[in-house]
């Protein structure tokens, strides 16, 4: 696989406590790679290390198969999660200077800059001080800033925190876009609805060590456990119950669906197809609702999580 950014063995220490502990990730061109886990689990380190704000101890940190200079700062976008724009600074202004830091002319900033506060519908914002506007309006501006020099690498830490639902869909939507024109992005979040939505590969940090790595839709089968939602109807449901709890393990069932006289989880046996079950339930009752528990992003967290 192409991977545009890899770590290998990277430890890192602030006296006696270790914030990271010999943590390998690769990051596929082309990808949303999700950065998980819970809080002070060693993944602002690893960004910040990326980032060459900080060094590691040990281990080293690859960009296109080469060692991280200081000359690849301009070849990463980073929205941190502590936002740093100077409040009373003009948006228009600020951006500008910004975006000349990031080694753009003043020309090109200034054509990209438009092409931004077009689409974003914030033209009107150029004179704006950055304390006259609302945390997620400064979150915007904030965004252009990290994007606007087109880097071959972005990296989001929370970067939907102050926005509305409106605007947190149309961020993410950008962000889509971004990586579907060949950017690759490290997406850190506590949100796991946004990782199910965006994310290719998920790596999981606990307690500094990485306790979790892969494409999402091989760890989500990993964790899969072969068990069914069911949702019937029958003139006699107790019995129909009794006879499932008979054959198969069943579990109290929390979905929603309508007119349902039995709802159940039923957890197959390795032995037992998706096909046997269903044609066991149609001889017995009438099927309305029949779909596979996949587990979630936020299941398979917090499941890892408690088990490290």
């Amino acid at each position: 696989m192409n991977n545009l950014l890899v770590a290998n063995s990277v430890s890192k220490s602030f006296g006696n406590f270790k914030a990271l502990n010999e943590v390998s990730i690769a990051v596929p061109k082309g990808s949303i790679f999700g950065l998980l886990g819970p809080n002070g689990a060693g993944k602002t380190t690893l960004i910040r290390i990326i980032n060459q704000i900080t060094m590691p101890d040990s281990g080293q940190v690859l960009l296109d198969g080469q060692p991280l200079k200081p000359m690849n700062i301009r070849d990463i976008g980073y929205l941190p999660e502590e936002r740093g724009l100077y409040k009373s600074m003009k948006v228009g202004e600020q951006v500008l200077y910004l975006a000349q830091l990031k080694g753009l002319s003043k020309q090109v900033a200034r054509e990209r800059l438009k092409y931004w506060f077009d689409k974003l519908d914030i033209g009107d914002w150029w004179n704006k001080k950055i304390q006259e506007l609302s945390k997620g309006q400064a979150q915007k501006i904030q965004f252009i800033v990290t994007v606007i020099h087109t880097p071959k690498l972005l990296i989001f830490d929370e970067p939907f925190s102050g926005f509305d639902p409106i605007n947190a869909s149309l961020i993410k939507d950008e962000i889509l876009q971004l990586r579907d024109e060949g950017a690759t992005v490290i997406f850190s979040t506590h949100r796991m609805e946004s990782v199910e939505e965006m994310c290719d590969h998920i790596a999981l940090i606990h307690k500094s060590n990485k306790v979790l790595d892969g494409k999402l839709t091989d760890v989500k089968r990993q964790f899969k456990t072969n068990t069914f939602e069911v949702g019937m109807q029958s003139s006699n449901p107790e019995e129909v119950t009794r006879i499932i709890k008979e054959k198969f393990e069943v579990f109290p069932a929390t979905f929603k669906n309508l007119n349902d006289d039995i709802k159940l989880n039923i957890k197959l046996p390795d032995e037992t197809s998706s096909n046997d079950l269903l044609s066991f339930l149609t001889s017995k009752a009438e099927i309305h609702h029949f779909v596979e528990v996949i587990p979630s992003a936020n299941d398979i967290f917090i499941q890892t999580v408690k088990n490290n």
